[in-house]
């Protein structure tokens, strides 16, 4: 999955590009917002809502954010404006949020909105504390959760430790969810170039979607 689209389209052009299946998160509130979800639509990939999210250590989330001070008809307010905005969308994933994503009753009213509009909501797991598994499986949602950040070293090198990585994790539970990054300069050619190879060694990659619908359909709570 392909974090932070939204913030230009030039960057996102090599990603709609890649052979293979991707999700793409859009970032609401911004110049290329809506138009980056029209092209990644158009270039058959899957589209969901990066959603902004408040975070422990008070950095600025970007605009069309949610935070714990909100009262649940305002979240409720910004989401419905965020996915008109992206839309149509088939999920939704934390931007940051590790505040957010630890609090239960902005999480309640945020998975609620999920399963109204029949949408996925993805843990990022920008927190240890996170209480979206134990929400979700209280209200009876099935989410799924991030294995692996694949870029937050930038060197190739990095990258391709943390793509393998993810694939062992893959072979041990039958499907991960790896996350990179639009801005990432070298991520689109360095899938690009692994691609072939992963496909030969039997692996396949797939949206989200798909994943949920695959064989961790019995492990959708997460932990």
């Amino acid at each position: 999955m392909i974090d932070d689209a939204g913030n230009n389209l030039k960057e996102l052009d090599p990603f709609l590009a890649f052979p293979g299946s991707l999700t793409i998160a859009v970032l609401p509130g911004l110049p290329h917002s809506a138009e980056a979800a029209r092209r990644i639509r158009a270039a058959g990939k899957e589209v969901i809502l990066h959603q902004p999210m408040e975070a422990i250590g008070g950095q600025n989330p970007g605009p069309g954010a949610i935070f714990v001070r909100m009262g649940a008809e305002e979240i409720r307010a910004v989401l419905e404006r965020n996915i008109a905005e992206v839309g149509p969308i088939v999920g939704m994933n934390n931007h940051q949020g590790s505040l957010v994503t630890s609090d239960v009753t902005a999480m309640e009213t945020i998975l609620a909105v999920c399963r109204e509009h029949d949408i996925y909501f993805l843990d990022s797991r920008t927190s240890a504390e996170t209480v979206v598994p134990a929400v979700a499986a209280r209200m009876g949602i099935r989410i799924r959760e991030r294995d692996v950040f694949v870029d937050n070293i930038q060197e190739r090198a990095e990258m391709i430790r943390f793509i393998q990585e993810g694939f062992q994790k893959a072979e041990k539970k039958g499907s991960s969810v790896m996350i990179g990054h639009a801005w990432s300069s070298e991520l689109a050619s360095t899938l690009r170039e692994l691609y072939p190879e992963l496909v030969e060694q039997g692996f396949s990659l797939s949206t989200i979607s798909r994943i949920m619908m695959g064989t961790y359909d019995d492990e959708g709570f997460g932990d």
